[in-house]
């Protein structure tokens, strides 16, 4: 059988249409076709991978971003075929729903950690290994979240792999206790899979809904909203943190056990 890096060399470029020798040193993620467009429009650069399960696009600062698509099994499948490249840092610009009375509609969240709901991640580690970001890179994305005169919430977020969850009240009731801050889809399974893959990695969320309140549940037309008034500054914030590790060059470091 080829060696697992051999797969990923081969599957990289076979899921995203992209060469390998394409792939920038760091890596946006999203699975928002729409943040795609919008970083190809403002850098000029072509999006490959047209009619595959993926898209991608570099810009000419050696930056890529990459359309995986939706779930905690897309997440792991691009942070598992990324070994390939082994990128110097990847942050995953997500939407959430909002657990907290806090947390309102077009806040931004930078995780501590994840709660990991979604099972993928299980195929990894252990259930008792935490699923934790790399905190210099959220060093970046924080500095320019704040320096677009934005705050930001810190938290863990509840990951998990079920789509239909708003109308049961009794997982209502178990996020409540848990004091997640929000909840998503992918979160835990990238910085689980990141750590097995020794990525540095991040997640810069956008909450885009409030699940637990009967008129927060997202709608085709509160998405349309969200996206219009948020997507450019979430998508820009991503570009400059990641620019701005790279220029300044200072190597997150992951430590092997």
């Amino acid at each position: 059988m080829p060696e697992r890096l051999q797969i990923a060399r081969d599957w990289l470029p076979r899921y995203t249409g992209m060469p390998l020798d394409q792939f920038g040193d760091y890596i946006l993620l999203t699975n928002f076709r729409n943040y795609l467009d919008r970083f190809a429009e403002m850098f000029g650069c072509e999006v490959w991978g047209e009619g595959r399960p993926m898209q991608a696009a570099t810009n000419g600062q050696g930056l890529s971003l990459v359309h995986f698509g939706m779930g905690s099994p897309n997440a792991a499948t691009i942070m598992d075929l990324l070994g390939a490249r082994h990128p110097k840092g990847v942050l995953f610009l997500g939407k959430c729903g909002g657990l907290k009375h806090s947390t309102e509609i077009g806040h931004f969240i930078l995780p501590i950690a994840a709660i990991r709901g979604e099972g993928t991640s299980n195929d990894y580690f252990p259930p008792e290994v935490p699923a934790l970001p790399s905190f210099k890179l959220h060093k970046f994305v924080s500095e320019k979240i704040v320096a677009h005169g934005h705050e930001y919430r810190t938290g863990v977020v509840y990951s998990t792999n079920r789509r239909l969850w708003e109308h049961d009240h009794q997982f209502h009731r178990r996020l409540e206790r848990m004091t997640c801050i929000a909840i998503d889809m992918e979160t835990a399974t990238v910085f689980i899979v990141g750590h097995y893959n020794q990525i540095s990695r991040g997640a810069l969320l956008l909450v885009s809904d409030l699940p637990l309140l009967p008129e927060g549940v997202k709608t085709s037309d509160t998405d349309r909203q969200v996206t219009g008034l948020w997507t450019e500054t979430h998508l820009q914030i991503g570009i400059e943190a990641m620019t701005d590790v790279g220029e300044k060059g200072e190597q997150i470091k992951h430590f092997r056990y």
